[in-house]
């Protein structure tokens, strides 16, 4: 045989054996994950939320919260929607704020990565639902015209908790509407999510349905609705604080289908409730499951948050870095 030929052959049967490899990996990969050769680590994002609600003492404005995040050595920001109204009202609306906020963190050399939303489909109310379905719609073109390409959702609750306290009081446990059960809502939820994916498509914006109160109390719950739709624009986003009891094998349920992950710590004790969350743990069964997102803090500690924001950074790095 001679150089050339030697070569060709070479050549061909290492292409066969990458795209073997590539076809193998595609296969094995969970459908809401690209298949990746190596661990690289994942990029670790703050939510404004950290910023605006624990420890800083005063509710800063977005452009406050996106300095921060950057001082701090944080890789990208997570925006929390009702901020931006409560923070400075009127601006929401106003393109050349929403720019400017995107600006303001490109020279920062930080993503926006995601937009936490509220919206509440647990309702016999047909009207209500469609206030909600419009509300979360105006909500993807947010994140369309800030570049945001993921966004929170959960189901929302029925309600009959006087308020948020009494909730966390109750572990997360709410009673339904007199006369209906959880099973009506599941209907309500899933048509309602529906209704949104032809505009994230559109967008190009995936909706993360959040383990949060309501249906998306249970893995179950959430993996119900999620495989129920079988959207590529519909997936999970995990929370690693709202199951209160026996987290990991309920985490490692949903990792699999994971598009982004929100981490919280509560240094100083937490507000409603504390977690001491092994996130070596978590770590490994996000690895096992190839997710390579964003890791974004939710800190609910009473710790300043000067002092309790960036030692959370620290943990994350510790056991989400390459």
């Amino acid at each position: 045989m001679d150089r050339r030929t030697f070569i060709k052959s070479a050549l061909v049967g290492s292409a066969a054996a990458l795209t073997a490899q590539a076809d193998e990996a595609a296969t094995a990969a969970p459908s809401s994950q690209a298949p990746v050769s190596h661990w690289r680590g994942n990029p670790i994002a703050v939510s404004t939320y950290s910023f605006w609600r624990f420890g800083v003492g005063k509710k800063l404005t977005m452009v406050e919260c996106i300095d921060h995040a950057a001082i701090m050595g944080f890789d990208a920001v997570e925006l929390l929607e009702v901020q931006i109204e409560h923070a400075e009202p009127g601006k929401k609306k106003s393109n050349a704020y929403l720019q400017s906020l995107k600006r303001r963190a490109a020279v920062n050399g930080l993503d926006i990565c995601g937009l936490s939303t509220h919206q509440g489909f647990v309702s016999p109310d047909k009207q209500k639902r469609r206030r909600n379905i419009d509300k979360t719609i105006a909500s993807i073109e947010l994140c369309y015209k800030l570049g945001i390409p993921i966004m929170r959702v959960n189901t929302g609750t029925w309600g009959t908790s006087k308020n948020f306290d009494e909730l966390m009081k109750n572990r997360g446990i709410e009673k339904p509407l007199e006369g209906y059960t959880d099973e009506d809502a599941y209907p309500w939820v899933i048509e309602s999510l529906e209704k949104c994916l032809p505009t994230a498509e559109k967008c190009g914006v995936t909706l993360g349905l959040e383990n949060h109160w309501g249906l998306g109390r249970t893995p179950e719950g959430v993996l119900r609705i999620v495989n129920a739709l079988g959207s590529p624009w519909l997936a999970v986003l995990m929370d690693t604080g709202n199951f209160l009891e026996e987290p990991y094998d309920k985490l490692a349920k949903l990792a699999p289908r994971a598009v982004f992950v929100q981490a919280k710590t509560y240094f100083g004790g937490g507000v409603w409730y504390t977690l001491d969350l092994d996130y070596q743990r978590i770590a490994r069964l996000l690895r096992a499951a190839n997710y390579h997102g964003y890791v974004s803090l939710e800190f609910e500690g009473r710790a300043p948050g000067a002092e309790a924001i960036p030692q959370s950074l620290q943990l994350l790095r510790r056991t989400f870095g390459a």
